[in-house]
């Protein structure tokens, strides 16, 4: 399922990046890549606010849609 309507407060396992090559190594760098965990903080109108490691990152609709976990 896509972040952006995942359940809130969950550690969730990302299992898929959608997006283009430039997109998926920045993503990387900040600790959002395949087999990686984040936990969905907030989500409001598709925009959300993921915990990654030890940081929280604003992901806007588009790219939330992108990111698959489990």
């Amino acid at each position: 399922m896509p972040v952006a309507i995942a359940p809130l407060g969950r550690e969730l396992e990302i299992k898929r990046v959608g997006a283009d090559e430039r997109v998926k190594k920045h993503l990387h760098e900040l600790g959002i890549c395949e087999g990686g965990r984040i936990t969905l903080i907030s989500s409001s109108g598709g925009n959300v606010i993921v915990a990654v490691k030890e940081g929280r990152l604003c992901l806007d609709r588009a790219l939330a849609g992108k990111i698959l976990v489990a």
